[in-house]
């Protein structure tokens, strides 16, 4: 990727983060980050509708905050937000309060109630069934007659077959739930947000709102043996949840339970369309498929960032952080470094070691890393040798989005066999 882009300062650079636009533009955002990372690394972005933060772009800097959560908090505010959604969540009282949204000893306590359900034993009765849905996945594929939209018609609807049947929800719901999580983290995307109203992202937090809590009623009234159970009945401390956290609680699960990995299998796809020598390896060695599923994870970092707020004086890199001070982790950037990463703008399914950071580090590390892992590599598995040529039969597009996104449009034309 050529990132020689001369007309940008960095404080022009700093101002990628705050829109939307820049993250569906990955030669500029990139050359952004670039830029900050040799000018800049933790860089002060100032802009009138977001309060200050300063942008953490070097991957040793990321990693250094992760390591210390009592340094840097994830509370008050742990995803960026503009001043005006800020007092609409104020006035209105809806807002969400999840894993990612929490310290300890809250965070220790509620991640407690499910980490089981995502540690390797308890995940590897699924091998099987991904291995089906897998297959069942790339026959749709050779069912559409050579063409498709990879982001639309099978990568979003992958994942979310299996995390919402771990949920234990009914079929009949899951389209319901590809659409609110796509409006709620499409919310900034003209084409896939609710409405040009920024505020009718709260209708769509009111919507979650009332379908989890028909389900809770559901399930404290008849448990089932699924995580929707666990997290009805669970006590992180000694007693249930409160509404706010019960309902966070689920909407983590099934949004950012499928939408990560989609962004990551669509933008995996594309890779592989626009470097076949990449390809052709993956199809000449399938024991590269475990090494080819985190470089895809770190080729497209679904989750652009969480914020971190500093608690006590704390020197980073020759940066004196204050109590008070707000940051941005970059994942994408920090999984771009070029002190970290050999040739970090290469494709390269074979890139080992490849420390990247899309899963954050440290107390926080996502909890379904190992699931999105699972997934991915049992459509590579299926897909790679079944595939007999592919190509982009359209121009790809990105979301616009400052938080969680990637591929909404991912146009190819290939030929499979049975």
């Amino acid at each position: 990727m050529n990132l020689d882009i001369h007309d940008m300062g960095v404080d022009e650079a700093g101002q990628v983060f705050v829109t939307p636009s820049a993250y569906a533009d990955d030669r500029r955002f990139h050359a952004a980050c670039a830029l900050l990372r040799r000018e800049d690394p933790i860089h002060l972005v100032e802009h009138p509708d977001f309060p200050p933060f300063h942008v953490v772009t070097r991957h040793a800097d990321v990693y250094e905050i992760e390591l210390h959560p009592t340094s840097f908090a994830n509370e008050p505010v742990s995803i960026l937000v503009d001043r005006a959604s800020l007092e609409r969540a104020r006035q209105t009282g809806l807002g969400i309060r999840s894993l990612v949204h929490m310290d300890d000893p809250d965070h220790r306590a509620y991640r407690g109630l499910t980490v089981d359900w995502f540690k390797p034993r308890s995940l590897a009765r699924l091998d099987d069934r991904l291995a089906d849905l897998a297959r069942q996945t790339v026959d749709r594929m050779a069912d559409l007659g050579g063409e498709c939209d990879f982001a639309r018609e099978i990568a979003m609807p992958y994942p979310l077959q299996v995390i919402l049947a771990i949920l234990g929800l009914p079929e009949s719901d899951y389209d319901f739930m590809l659409t609110l999580t796509q409006e709620l983290f499409g919310a900034q995307d003209p084409e896939l947000a609710r409405s040009t109203n920024p505020a009718d992202i709260l209708l769509v937090l009111q919507d979650f709102v009332q379908y989890f809590s028909v389900l809770t009623e559901d399930r404290r009234a008849c448990p089932a043996e699924d995580l929707a159970s666990t997290i009805a009945n669970g006590c992180p401390h000694g007693e249930q949840m409160p509404p706010l956290e019960l309902i966070s609680y689920y909407m983590i699960i099934a949004t950012a339970g499928h939408d990560t990995t989609s962004s990551a299998m669509a933008g995996g796809v594309q890779a592989l369309v626009e470097n076949p020598a990449e390809l052709a390896r993956l199809k000449d060695d399938p024991e590269l498929i475990d090494s080819a599923v985190d470089e895809i994870i770190r080729w497209t970092t679904p989750v652009k960032h969480f914020m971190r707020n500093c608690t006590e004086p704390y020197d980073v890199s020759g940066h004196e952080f204050q109590p008070g001070d707000a940051m941005l982790l970059s994942y994408p950037s920090a999984n771009r470094d070029e002190d970290v990463f050999d040739d970090p703008f290469r494709f390269d399914v074979g890139r080992s070691p490849n420390p990247h950071l899309a899963f954050g580090f440290g107390a926080h590390y996502c909890l379904g890393a190992k699931l999105a892992k699972m997934e991915i590599k049992a459509l590579l598995t299926e897909l790679v040798p079944r595939l007999d040529s592919v190509e982009l039969a359209g121009e790809p597009s990105l979301m616009q989005t400052t938080f969680v996104g990637g591929l909404k449009h991912l146009p190819i034309r290939y030929r499979l066999h049975r």
